[in-house]
């Protein structure tokens, strides 16, 4: 790395991969948004006429099979090509999927447009390759910033959404859902060709070659101490099987995080819909902007946290493991489901004004900020190069799982066998429990993944 990049922190090919996020998540939040609405509406209002539980299942398993076919692009990443070629190949995938979408008039092409989605974002790779673009110890601050630039089409995508297929898109009584998935088919073109003209000019050799092939500097001294002692290095070493360990066990916390996250913007579709005046000066507030007004705050936040690391990595004492932050994270989802118990308690038989919620999606938010970006910058910093993408899809299973359990957990919890706020409430003390076990394991988590040398 030459001393320009050292001055600059993070090399042009760390923004040109962050920046393809914005279309691939203005495309994905802006076709998952228009589901629910495209696939229930009537046919002569340009929908399919299905059922909401038809809908809602496509919506389901869009989310759930896109982290699940992770596994299938990290095997190919890992081994055989590199991410650099993966990717565009994916996101033309991804908008012929779209495009499907776009000319359906059944639930058939509306699966091929899932099944596209996908299997397109598993071949998708510039989350893992930033992991090996970036120095190691600038990935936390770089995944933060990383997570901001992803936010910025998750926010726009269901503004927009909302707006072109009620109006711009509309022609009649006929609404505009098919105009809105072939926008979305463009922005995975033209996020495509930035990718594929970014990293060709800028991109140096990061990505040309599978994963396993861009070893670390901890990967490659170990291997001249072996080769020195004459040893042939095949299996993985005890340092790598702890390491690999631990993340399956943040995996696995992050299969509580997640559900409670996907199950907190049910309550505002269904509970708050109906207890809560969503009239603001005469206008009503459109329900699909509150996904919108997450990924705004995290655009806001990304850059603050990323300074927040940096500035506890300078102390002396050094910076807090990521154990304990992921567990404040899950603390501050907490929070939120505390939040929504204290309204409903205090509202009594009155309907409070919508804007309630903006102070609940600033829990939501700071849970996934100290959450979301710091584990895939943890896999980025402390996978075994030759499982950098499985390791990421490992991570990915755990949204898998979160998106396929929490309707059934919403089912169970708010479908009126409790009070509202007992569920919040019982929602939390999960969330605060989780938070209490990361802190106690902190240290024999830490032992897993530090080198002897480092303790």
């Amino acid at each position: 790395m030459t001393e320009l990049e050292r001055k600059r922190k993070f090399p042009i090919a760390f923004w040109v991969c962050g920046c393809t996020e914005i279309f691939e998540r203005l495309s994905f939040y802006l076709g998952r948004s228009l589901i629910l609405v495209f696939v229930t509406t009537a046919v002569a209002s340009g929908g399919l006429g299905l059922a909401n539980t038809t809908g809602a299942k496509m919506q389901a398993d869009l989310t759930a099979y896109s982290y699940l076919a992770g596994f299938l692009g990290a095997f190919i990443t890992d081994k055989l090509v590199g991410a650099r070629y993966t990717t565009p190949v994916g996101m033309l995938i991804i908008a012929i999927g779209y495009f499907s979408g776009s000319v359906a008039h059944d639930a058939t092409l509306v699966y091929v447009m899932v099944f596209c989605v996908a299997f397109g974002l598993g071949l998708f790779k510039t989350g893992p390759l930033i992991g090996r673009v970036v120095r190691p110890e600038d990935l936390n601050s770089a995944y933060s910033i990383r997570y901001s630039l992803v936010n910025v089409g998750a926010f726009f995508g269901p503004l927009v959404a909302g707006i072109l297929y009620q109006y711009t898109f509309k022609s009649g009584n006929v609404l505009g859902f098919r105009p809105c998935f072939r926008l979305a088919a463009i922005s995975m073109l033209l996020g495509c060709i930035w990718f594929t003209v970014g990293m060709l000019l800028k991109g140096k050799d990061y990505g040309k070659k599978p994963f396993k092939m861009y070893k670390t500097e901890e990967e490659l001294k170990r291997e001249a101490e072996e080769k020195a002692a004459a040893k042939t290095h095949q299996k993985m070493t005890l340092l790598e099987k702890k390491r690999v360990s631990a993340i399956v066990l943040v995996s696995a916390f992050q299969i509580i995080f997640w559900m409670f996250w996907y199950l907190a913007y049910l309550p505002i579709y269904y509970h708050w819909t109906e207890n809560m005046n969503w009239k603001v000066g005469g206008f009503t507030v459109p329900t699909t902007w509150f996904d919108s007004l997450n990924a705004l705050f995290c655009v806001i936040s990304g850059p603050l946290t990323a300074l927040l690391w940096q500035k506890l990595a300078a102390r002396p004492q050094g910076d807090i493991s990521i154990f304990k932050k992921l567990g404040l994270g899950l603390g501050f989802l907490g929070i939120g489901y505390i939040y929504y118990a204290v309204i409903d308690i205090v509202r009594g038989d009155s309907k409070p004004t919508v804007l309630l919620l903006v102070i609940f999606f600033v829990f939501l938010t700071l849970g996934e900020m100290f959450f979301s970006p710091l584990g895939n910058a943890f896999i980025g910093q402390y996978s075994p190069s030759r499982l950098l993408a499985i390791m990421s899809a490992v991570w990915g299973l755990g949204l898998f799982a979160a998106a396929k359990l929490y309707g059934n957990v919403y089912a169970f919890a708010f479908s009126g066998k409790f009070a509202f706020s007992k569920a919040c409430i019982t929602i939390a003390a999960i969330a605060f429990v989780s938070t209490v076990i990361l802190f106690a394991l902190d240290g024999k988590l830490m032992s897993l993944v530090k080198d002897k040398d480092e303790a």
